[in-house]
């Protein structure tokens, strides 16, 4: 017994360390799983291929549909240029003054609109780099700005969010994704204003420090003396002001270590301008309104749509050829989530096609490559998914399971609890959230059922638990958001380890307290 548990403890921090290290999760998933198969005694190949692979392939049967039109969709956006007008919008609406709100605002409605992660970051990265500069905000907090919005509220505590997150609990507890609305709604409102308060804090807290836009980040130290260009001290971004160089003759490139590879988002690709004064690039052409209004129309009508296929069209269809086996034999709570969201994202892609036509054969490639941009994110969670999978049936995983079932005898408790936990230690809410419902879905909802506890709230928590302690620091696409910054964890996670786990989980808290104490609204 003991070894098998030390089995599953090593075979998570083999996953962990290799996530983090960038590895592929589609590779290290059956790999770090297979650790654990072999400390506890099971037969490995049977382990993979009767396990992991149709837990793997399960999870890509359920789900693909929405990666499919979400990649796609997001891909569109991008072409379009109407993700750029609607973000680049938002900030002339409100002007640099309010850089990291406009930031925030933004990322979070291209992600209520169900761009994915990727898309938000690339889109928003040039916008937010214009607004910082403008308003002279280290750049250090742009990271956290970013996560704010896409990794917290707009994700799984905002109703009817078409993101994946809040798209799983409706399979397990026979909900919609605009389960307990008012509850949701307020978590959001604590999420984004506590992360709100935090980031202006921190930048009054860094400009009185003395640091500004202009202090180089590590990564730009590191290219700066890699072309023989050494940063004056007090430039190192670290709060010293100024950020001035001087040429000198050519050093070791990798004097300064942040532990990883330059960014590839273009933080560094300017570095020999910016450390030989030459002029900083052009801002770019804030749209007008017009464009801004065009840019906004498919994320809105992908809301109305998901709201009418909810609660309108589905409930008046005759659905009871569901009941069939070749349909699955299930019924329209169990499929209606992950319909009203598809046909939600049709809609926003046909609106894409039907408001500049003349594009169309662009937006047919676009169609290509946003298919192929679904593949790996939908590999990468369904490998996950079917790492947990191995994980629960090992027979050492009913000590795991009792110890989860331990912490309270409230469902609404253990789902926070577990799929907090196991978000955090795969580093992927999606999987985490996949992973705890595959495992403990039917029990918490018997539980619930017994104890008279809403659906809707055990959709919510869980939603909103998934989005908390997955964001640590071996979060795929937290490291990813760095990259693309130009920033290195040491000069940035403190401030998304923030907005992104502890504020979270205060929203959390407070939903559970709320919903347990008054009920669902």
């Amino acid at each position: 017994m003991t070894l098998a548990l030390l089995g599953i403890l090593l075979s998570l921090v083999l996953l962990i360390t290799l996530a983090y290290r960038g590895h592929s999760v589609i590779a290290v998933a059956p790999l770090a799983a297979s650790v654990a198969v072999i400390m506890s005694g099971a037969p490995l190949l049977a382990s993979y291929t009767q396990v992991f692979m149709p837990a793997l392939g399960g999870f890509m049967a359920a789900f693909f549909p929405l990666f499919l039109v979400g990649a796609i969709f997001g891909r569109l956006m991008t072409v379009s240029g109407y993700a750029r007008d609607l973000a680049g919008w938002i900030s002339g609406l409100l002007g640099p003054k309010f850089a990291i709100l406009v930031t925030v605002l933004a990322t979070a409605l291209l992600t209520y609109g169900g761009v994915s992660a990727w898309v938000v970051v690339f889109t928003i990265f040039p916008i937010a780099t214009s607004l910082f500069e403008e308003a002279d905000i280290p750049k250090r907090l742009m990271p956290a700005a970013i996560a704010l919005g896409i990794f917290t509220f707009a994700t799984a505590a905002l109703p009817g969010s078409p993101q994946i997150h809040n798209t799983i609990p409706t399979k397990f507890f026979g909900t919609n994704t605009f389960a307990a609305p008012g509850l949701g709604l307020l978590g959001a409102i604590i999420v984004f204003g506590l992360g709100m308060l935090w980031l202006d804090r921190r930048q009054k807290q860094l400009l009185a420090a003395g640091e500004s836009f202009a202090d180089l980040t590590l990564a730009e130290i590191k290219e700066a003396r890699r072309l023989g260009i050494d940063p004056v001290p007090g430039g190192s971004g670290g709060g010293g002001g100024g950020g001035g160089v001087r040429p000198v003759a050519p050093s070791d490139p990798d004097s300064v270590d942040d532990g990883r590879q330059p960014a590839t988002g273009g933080a560094t690709v300017d570095v020999a301008e910016r450390t030989t004064g030459a002029p900083a690039a052009a801002t770019p052409d804030r749209p007008s309104a017009v464009a801004g209004l065009i840019g906004l129309s498919p994320v809105l009508v992908i809301v109305l749509v998901n709201a009418l296929c909810t609660y309108i069209l589905f409930p008046a269809m005759d659905v009871g050829y569901l009941a069939e086996e070749k349909f699955g034999a299930t019924s329209l709570e169990g499929v209606a989530g992950i319909w009203a969201v598809t046909v939600a994202m049709l809609a926003g892609i046909a609106l894409v096609f039907l408001l500049r036509t003349g594009s169309f054969s662009e937006y047919v490639d676009g169609l290509t490559e946003g298919a192929k941009n679904a593949v790996l994110p939908v590999f990468n969670t369904a490998s996950e998914v079917g790492y947990g999978a191995v994980i629960a049936s090992l027979a050492v995983f009913a000590t795991v399971r009792d110890g989860m079932f331990g912490v309270s005898d409230n469902p609404v408790v253990v789902a926070a609890v577990s799929t907090s936990g196991i978000s955090g230690l795969t580093g992927s809410a999606s999987g985490g959230l996949t992973i705890t419902l595959n495992t403990f879905g039917e029990q918490l909802a018997t539980m619930a059922t017994d104890q008279g506890i809403p659906m809707d709230l055990m959709h919510r928590v869980t939603a909103m638990a998934s989005t908390g302690f997955d964001s640590l620091p071996h979060n795929g696409a937290i490291i990813t958001l760095l990259l693309v910054c130009g920033l290195s964890h040491r000069e940035s996670y403190k401030d998304i380890f923030v907005v992104t786990v502890i504020v979270p989980v205060v929203g959390l808290l407070a939903v559970m307290g709320i919903g347990l104490t008054v009920g669902t609204f």
